[in-house]
């Protein structure tokens, strides 16, 4: 799909030639504009894949592309574009963000308008948006304005869907899992079309320090031609700690002017005019200092028309800079499937069993797969009974998947059964860095077997996730939840340090004052519910979470998103802002002449058995195995050393359709990787390489 797309952003840019823009106007050829067809497929993906939001020309006929004010009258192009190219427009205006951070989320709302320049005015064609996030993103609301009309989204529960009249124009698409696609249909060439687009991301931790990075590096074909088109950036930058302590700013990309300073909080602004459009991502990184382990707790009352009556609390643990806490030793089993027929609960059990007489360190075992397999649940019951029923309380499984076709709500359910930690990722290009993000993150456990104690007496309490994973330098910890009754002046946390000596501090409760925590943990809310929900099989608690997505405006599994269309002479509906305030539980009232354009669901759903068996390459249909595959036996060798003070590997490989000798050359690669360390017993399941 991803590559697909920036091929026909490559057609799109060699069509745009043949645009006439008058004398001293022609536009100065850029790397993008004139590289060869005969490109690597992969420098294809990543030159022309959006690194910004960005708007396109959908063209299925060359011959509809001209200037509409200054026509040159070429001579007719025969045929057809399929797939459709894809013309980068012309931003026009003011390219403004306004971005809200806390702990370690932040809330984007980015507004653009961008100029039909490349149809003839007599014509009309479908205009493609392009929104990249952030780490972690989820896209939360959409405005466009174009001439006579404009559309706002919605969520609406899946099952709503066959109720309302719905065109299937939209074709929302993700790519990568982190950039949403949509179309508008028929807009005028020399028109200006607007969008107004709010998405909620993750701040990068590490060592104290908090990072920032959005999507905001135009490429050079979007800046319009002409000396006097004004071009101005806004940004507008909120920032709380959320824990009360001073924020102490280390860098920034743009140049930020300090607007007002508070202990916690702090706001900036960056406002210029410029010659050309951002050719960077907004960057900003700041410290929130404390040498010993911290925390807190914030509460919060229900938002107006919640669907839950329980009050919401959320308490967090930092794990300070202090370096004489050491992280604890571990012993490490990696059980990796390869691109074939998978087995996990046979390795699994293995596993388990070499890891069960593990004393004075953490056994630690992490399980990576792109595929899915049909007894996850009995996988998640195993374990969850192991652990409960007199097997090691220490054990630790962190999962990682690669690609769409594997379960990730299963990868997320097993990962929070076993205390450990869950990422994605979802292309062989990422495998490396997501990697050994995880691997940093669950090898630097410096507070393990985490209890939460006074809050026995409350009439009612959800806490998610339940199951409370350790505390690790390489991220804080963040539990939230609901309950009723009277919550505790403080709560006492308890938990184990490296040297099995009991740690406890108090953290005190405080009302959340204009702090939108909620914001903060709904996404994650909806994932830990979500998984859930796939476990036990409850409609009950599907329903739960489709109803707390359409109220939070964060995407599920089990809603959908809609554009509403409203002509200019019409009273339009509530926008998204006023939707933030007063819910969106009930469908918004819309009129005979409205329609309503699908865009799908913005989720990836509950895994592929059919890709799986099929050996269908992670990631993307067209990224090859052996790719795949040496993406992950790098990220081994890079992270196997470091994570583990002993080490084991097992390989299970099923039906594979390899060269004969790929397995074995794979298992000597990962072996090698593990030679620097202990390795205290290698065991591997082979596959049937014919």
């Amino acid at each position: 799909m991803a590559r697909e797309f920036a091929t026909c952003v490559e057609y799109g840019l060699s069509l745009s030639k043949r645009i006439y823009y008058g004398k001293e106007m022609t536009p100065a050829a850029t790397a993008a504009m004139t590289r060869s067809m005969s490109v690597k497929s992969s420098d294809v993906d990543e030159s022309y894949f959006p690194t910004a939001v960005m708007a396109y020309a959908v063209v299925p006929e060359p011959d509809m592309v001209d200037n509409p004010d200054v026509p040159s009258y070429q001579p007719y192009v025969h045929g057809r574009c399929e797939p459709p190219a894809l013309i980068p427009l012309h931003m026009h205006g003011v390219a403004a963000m306004e971005i809200d951070c806390c702990l370690d989320h932040a809330n984007v709302c980015f507004s653009g308008a961008w100029r039909v320049h490349c149809i003839k005015a007599s014509s009309k064609c479908d205009v493609r948006f392009a929104v990249p996030m952030g780490e972690q993103g989820s896209l939360l609301g959409v405005e466009v304005e174009v001439t006579g009309k404009s559309y706002h989204s919605q969520l609406i529960e899946a099952g709503d869907a066959n109720n309302e009249k719905v065109s299937k124009g939209g074709n929302g698409q993700l790519m990568r899992g982190s950039t949403y696609t949509f179309k508008i249909p028929q807009v005028v060439g020399g028109s200006t079309v607007s969008i107004k687009v709010i998405w909620s991301q993750k701040l990068l931790y590490h060592e104290g320090q908090f990072s920032l990075n959005v999507p905001f590096s135009f490429p050079a074909f979007v800046n319009p031609i002409g000396k006097k088109i004004s071009k101005r950036e806004k940004i507008l930058l909120n920032v709380s700690s959320g824990v009360g302590k001073e924020i102490l700013c280390n860098s920034t990309s743009h140049a930020l002017k300090e607007l007002r300073r508070e202990v916690g909080k702090m706001g900036f602004l960056y406002d210029a005019e410029v010659l050309t459009w951002s050719s960077s991502d907004f960057i900003f990184s700041y410290n929130v200092y404390s040498k010993d382990l911290f925390g807190g707790v914030l509460l919060q009352s229900p938002l107006l028309r919640d669907i839950d009556d329980g009050q919401m609390f959320c308490f967090y643990l930092f794990p300070g800079n202090n370096q004489s806490m050491k992280a604890f030793r571990k012993e490490v089993i990696f059980i990796i499937d390869i691109n074939g027929g998978t087995n996990i609960l046979v390795p699994l059990k293995q596993a388990i069993k070499l890891l069960a007489e593990t004393t004075n360190s953490i056994p630690l075992i992490f399980l990576i797969t792109d595929g899915a397999v049909e007894d996850e649940r009995d996988i998640c019951n195993f374990v969850k009974g192991y652990l409960t029923n007199g097997g090691s309380i220490s054990l630790r499984i962190s999962t990682f998947g690669i690609g769409s076709f594997c379960n990730h709500h299963f990868l997320r359910m097993l990962a929070q059964i076993g205390r450990g930690h869950f990422d994605i990722a979802y292309d062989a290009d990422s495998v490396d860095f997501r990697m050994q993000k995880l691997f940093t993150t669950a090898s630097s456990i410096i507070l393990a077997d985490i209890t939460v104690d006074a809050l026995e007496h409350l009439e009612s309490l959800e806490m998610l996730p339940s199951c409370i994973p350790d505390l690790s330098r390489g991220s804080p910890l963040i539990v939230s939840g609901r309950y009723s009754g009277n919550f505790p002046d403080s709560v006492k946390i308890s938990g184990t340090l490296t040297d099995m000596s009991k740690f406890t501090i108090d953290l005190k409760a405080r009302k959340a004052k204009d702090l939108p925590f909620d914001r903060v943990v709904a996404r994650r809310q909806i994932d830990l519910l979500t998984a859930n929900a796939w476990l036990s099989g409850s409609k009950e608690l599907e329903q739960k979470v489709a109803k707390r997505s359409i109220q939070t405006g964060v995407p599920s599994e089990y809603t959908l998103m809609v554009l509403h269309q409203t002509l200019k002479d019409e009273k339009a509906p509530e926008t998204i802002l006023i939707q933030d305030v007063f819910n969106k539980i009930n469908p918004l009232k819309k009129t005979d002449s409205q329609e309503t354009i699908m865009l799908g669901n913005l989720c990836v759903g509950f895994g592929n058995l059919a890709a799986t068996a099929g050996n269908i390459p992670p990631g993307t249909e067209e990224t090859r195995s052996s790719e795949a595959t040496e993406m992950l036996v790098k990220a081994a060798s890079n992270c196997c050393g470091r994570v583990a003070d002993r080490c084991c590997c097992m390989c299970f490989i099923q039906s594979c359709s390899y060269m004969n000798n790929q397995c074995a050359i794979l298992l000597s690669q990962i072996c090698a990787a593990l030679a620097c360390v202990e390795c205290i017993n290698c065991c591997f399941e082979l596959c049937e390489c014919g």
